[in-house]
């Protein structure tokens, strides 16, 4: 009976080059002759089995390494009972050598007959296949890629030691099992619907993120990149999946802290706010690093004071200023609020930490430590909550200590590491930079508003002749300094000065420039200057303070500080109702008569400050008792982005039914036409007129005769005694005797004596001549010249201030209280 020649190598895997239906086979019998030849042989040899069998074996090898192959295998067949295998040249019928690996297997056949059955296949065609079976074995023996194989079921069939290393599941837990069966803390439902996909698309998955804890290391969570591809045979058959995973925790976590990096320089200092600042490292820190984040800063960096350089003394006392937590269900027994004061024990890593200046890590906390006694309503809330690691690190920049953040953990069971202190330190440094620079900030901008508060007026004058309001508007959050500004001033006469100006700008700049002009028109108003002479001088000082910054009138692109300014000047006088203006490029003032609508009256708009060449003019209104003047800076009414037109016509239907105060009207004003943050500065001032009656003014004209001093003096008398003045009548006399004598004698008719029963007593004397008097010591000897001595001396002030014609010399009195 002839041997089975088809016989299939036993532990062959499917494509090996000595399987039964590839490998060249023939049967050799105990003396070394060829008894079975099959057609694989035949194909690649080329001899048919007629032609071969009955030979000796040897006969088909080459000559060439004939006796080194036989003596080989000779060798081997004493050594190995199972078989062995040789590299061999048989000779091709065709005169040609083939280099082959040559099998040999014992065969025990009928009759116990011993036979031996050859097997040859092509040697490149083995090496690749040897080299296959080592890759193989390599990748589940010796990979540190974690590698797995499952059926169509999602269950494991096979899996590699670095996997096993990698999750801790014994081999025998984990085949035959689906992924959420040996690894029930990962998220199965989403791995097993990628392996469906792969499964039926035939898609393979690369970079499949997996993140979670696994029995070997189960404190902390790992992240896996997973490949997964499908698996099938030569003939397209789905035979399951194969995932290949490596662990990149460590490459994951330096990529997160990187991005957490990089998100913080964007989302941390984005205002110059310290206490914002603080609240966005907070927010950026929160669930990224730590579960809770606390930051505690010093009071005087809150106010934007310079603290003490280098480390803090013990006993520290900060304030809350931001407090983030991760708190869902459960609540601690009290959290400290934002704002409220702050102390840490000497011995708790937050004291430490500010005393040494370095941050202080405590990776696994001991809920009894000694420091927490210390701060019993700190210990309970972290006792409660169960915090596990904490990290704390001081606030420093330009080695100034401005605070503490504190990190904790106590929600993610993973304790802080080394890395999570560095990155504690990176955050924390760049939102001190941020602060600090927010506290030189706000020290510089409280500066700058103090200055500017100092600039403009405390509390406006109570005056008989008006009754007035103000507000004053900073732009942007209201902390953006600006050059607007109003005023009110007393002037002789009962009369008032109302003033409204903007110089161009913003910064301390233009707010010391601000008060120069304000100042500047105090000095002027005090002169009795008219309205567009005091422009005039204004202009002037303008056009000097634009030189002094190194510009000129002559240099047309100067810039000074103040060029471009605006200012309207109005006074009013009582007495007369009566009220003159004189604009320097401004707006005009909104009037709003007793049931006379709203006006804008048309006030010739000289050139603004500091330009020259063109004179200033002079308005005069006739106002009835009770008319509303309304002075303001353009922001009030552009402050909308819209047309001056519309801000006109919304500025005269307010005005059209004001409210009886005159607060009233300026918040109505304020929050009908600005923005909750205007782009531009805003000054507004509303005035409403009294009127001086006759009953509280009186007047005579008086002839030039030196004789009629009497008569003056007997009038005055007379008035005084019917407004109940009779205590100032002796000084008053002598008073209107001085300046009726001095008009007479060194002035031009016409000449008019006036009193005035205002706040104060009020005498004056008009005459025609412009010459104003001076006030000397005279001499000894001198028969005159004590007059205006005697009336500087008696009364509280006195002054000159001219008229259209000639001039008037007033003084005066206080009331008897």
């Amino acid at each position: 009976m002839a041997p089975d020649t088809h016989h299939t190598e036993v532990g062959s895997p499917s494509g090996s080059p000595f399987a039964a239906t590839r490998a060249a086979a023939a049967v050799m019998d105990a003396c070394g002759v060829l008894v079975g030849w099959s057609a694989v042989a035949e194909e690649l040899l080329g001899y048919e089995a007629a032609e071969v069998l009955g030979r000796p074996a040897a006969s088909l090898l080459a000559a060439a390494g004939r006796a080194a192959v036989l003596t080989a295998a000779a060798d081997m067949r004493h050594e190995a009972a199972q078989g062995w295998q040789v590299g061999a040249a048989l000779r091709r019928k065709d005169g040609r050598d083939l280099a082959v690996a040559l099998r040999a297997h014992p065969w025990v056949g009928p009759d116990d007959a011993r036979f031996w059955l050859l097997l040859a296949a092509e040697e490149a065609e083995t090496r690749r296949w040897e080299e296959d079976l080592a890759v193989l074995s390599g990748l589940f023996n010796q990979s540190p890629v974690g590698l797995l194989v499952s059926d169509t079921d999602l269950r494991c069939t096979r899996r590699n030691r670095a996997l096993e290393r990698m999750t801790g599941v014994p081999i025998g837990q984990r085949l035959g099992k689906r992924i959420g069966e040996a690894l029930p803390d990962l998220n199965a439902a989403e791995i097993e619907a990628t392996m469906k996909r792969v499964l039926a698309t035939g898609e393979p998955v690369l970079d499949f993120i997996q993140r979670g804890l696994t029995p070997a290391d189960p404190g902390r969570e790992h992240v896996w990149s997973t490949g997964i591809f499908r698996l099938q045979d030569s003939e397209g058959t789905v035979l399951g999946l194969c995932h290949a995973v490596v662990d990149i925790t460590d490459a994951h976590r330096a990529r997160e802290r990187m991005q957490l990096i990089n998100e913080a320089s964007i989302r941390i200092g984005t205002t110059l706010d310290v206490g914002r600042t603080a609240k966005e490292l907070a927010e950026v820190a929160l669930h990224r690093l730590a579960d809770s984040v606390t930051v505690d800063l010093l009071d005087s960096v809150l106010r934007g004071d310079t603290p003490t350089p280098g480390p803090a003394d013990q006993g520290l006392t900060l304030r809350r200023a931001a407090h983030e937590t991760a708190f869902e269900s459960v609540r601690p027994p009290k959290v400290l609020a934002v704002g409220e004061l702050s102390r840490f024990a000497p011995a708790s890593p937050q004291a430490r930490c500010m005393a040494d200046l370095e941050a202080k890590f405590i990776a696994c906390l001991d809920l009894t430590a000694p420091w927490l006694d210390e701060d019993p309503t700190r210990a309970a809330i972290i006792r409660a909550i169960k915090v596990h690691s904490l990290i704390a690190v001081p606030l420093t920049a330009r080695n100034v200590l401005m605070g503490v953040a504190t990190f904790y953990r106590w929600r993610d069971p993973e304790h802080f590491d080394d890395d999570d202190v560095t990155l504690a330190a990176e955050l924390v440094s760049r939102a001190a930079l941020s602060m600090d620079n927010a506290r030189r900030y706000t020290r510089e901008h409280n500066t700058a508003l103090a200055l500017q508060r100092s600039l403009l007026p405390q509390r406006l004058p109570v005056l008989n002749a008006v009754e007035v309001a103000g507000r004053y508007q900073p732009a942007g959050s209201g902390t953006d300094l600006g050059g607007d500004w109003f005023d009110v001033i007393p002037l002789s006469g009962a009369r008032v000065a109302l003033v409204v100006g903007d110089v161009p700008g913003h910064g301390v700049q233009a707010s010391a420039t601000m008060g120069r002009l304000r100042a500047a028109v105090h000095t002027l108003a005090d002169l009795d200057l008219p309205p567009d002479e005091l422009l005039t001088h204004l202009d002037d000082l303008v056009a000097r303070l634009t030189e002094e910054e190194g510009g000129g009138r002559d240099e047309p692109h100067a810039d000074g500080p103040a060029i471009g300014a605006t200012c309207l000047y109005a006074v009013y006088d009582p007495a007369e109702r009566r009220c003159t203006l004189a604009s320097a490029g401004h707006y005009p003032p909104a009037v709003a008569g007793p049931g006379d609508g709203v006006d804008f009256p048309e006030v010739p708009a000289g050139p603004p400050l500091g330009l020259g060449g063109l004179p200033f003019e002079t308005t005069e209104l006739d106002l009835a008792e009770g008319s509303l003047l309304v002075l303001y800076t353009n922001g009030l009414l552009m402050a909308r982005d819209q047309d001056i037109d519309i801000g006109l016509d919304s500025l005269r239907h307010i005005l059209s039914r004001p409210e009886p105060a005159l607060e009233d009207i300026c918040d109505e004003l304020t929050t009908a036409l600005l923005p909750f943050r205007p782009p531009d500065d805003v000054a507004l001032l509303v005035a409403r007129t009294r009127a001086l009656g006759p009953d509280r003014v009186a007047s005579w004209d008086l002839p030039p005769d030196p004789a009629v001093v009497v008569d003056a003096r007997a009038a005055a008398t007379r008035q005084l005694d019917l407004w109940g003045l009779q205590e100032l009548a002796y000084v008053a006399e002598l008073v209107v005797s001085e300046l009726v004598t001095n008009a007479i004698r060194y002035g031009k008719p016409p000449i008019r004596l006036r009193l005035i029963h205002d706040q104060n007593l009020i005498c004056e004397v008009s005459d025609g001549n412009s010459t104003a008097p001076h006030l000397r010591r005279a001499q000894n000897d001198d028969e005159g010249g004590r007059g205006l001595f005697l009336v500087a001396q008696l009364t509280d002030h006195w002054g000159t201030r001219y008229a259209a014609r000639g001039k008037i010399i007033w003084a005066e009195l206080s009331l008897p209280r």
